[in-house]
């Protein structure tokens, strides 16, 4: 079955487009994740927001969200995303801007493996992905930190940094995991039981 890709653009610090969408694949500017569309030469197939940071645009589908509710501009995005069968999600502005608004994306990512799908958020130089029970192999050629989100996380393994780890248990409590840098090509990282946030430099 082939992946449907979402990519998604937030209203926080500006980054490069790692990967670009592609015929076929659903592109959400969540409210004032307008302007980075805009720097980015990406044509948004749809604008989501209770626009407290941007006007809506003038035209184009526009779905309002009342400022008052539950979900984030984003979340919603991400929603909508899900709703229209995508399972690949690629979250750029995600990082940075306001604080409360990035712990609210590495939930969001937590949100969507819960819902049989992946995501990843996007900085000037950060990329974050959050994994449960399973495995991911990462390009990265820098920094890695592993962090537990959401309870303690067992039989943790990191092969191809320069601290692996075998089996570990990583709590949250504790950041046993920040800090540790690639020597090899790919970085795998893996866990048994529980969910990491895995951030890596780009």
């Amino acid at each position: 079955m082939e992946t449907k890709r979402c990519f998604i653009f937030g209203a926080g610090d500006a980054c490069p487009l790692v990967s670009a969408p592609a015929d076929g694949d659903l592109v959400i500017a969540a409210d004032g994740g307008q302007a980075l569309c805009a720097a980015l030469g990406v044509e948004p197939q749809l604008t989501v927001g209770d626009f407290d940071s941007s006007a809506p645009p003038p035209s184009g589908n526009v779905v309002r969200l009342p400022v008052h509710k539950d979900d984030t501009d984003t979340l919603r995005a991400v929603r909508l995303g899900l709703e229209r069968g995508c399972t690949e999600f690629h979250i750029y502005g995600g990082l940075g801007g306001r604080l409360g608004h990035t712990l609210a994306n590495l939930q969001t990512l937590l949100f969507l493996v819960r819902r049989g799908a992946r995501g990843r958020l996007y900085g000037p130089h950060t990329a974050v992905e959050v994994i449960e029970n399973s495995a991911v192999t990462l390009p990265a050629a820098g920094g890695v930190s592993v962090f537990s989100i959401g309870g303690t996380a067992e039989g943790v393994t990191i092969t191809g940094c320069e601290y692996p780890l075998q089996d570990a248990v990583l709590s949250p409590d504790f950041p046993l995991g920040v800090s540790n840098r690639a020597v090899q090509t790919p970085v795998t990282i893996a866990v048994r039981q529980g969910a990491l946030a895995i951030v890596w430099e780009i």
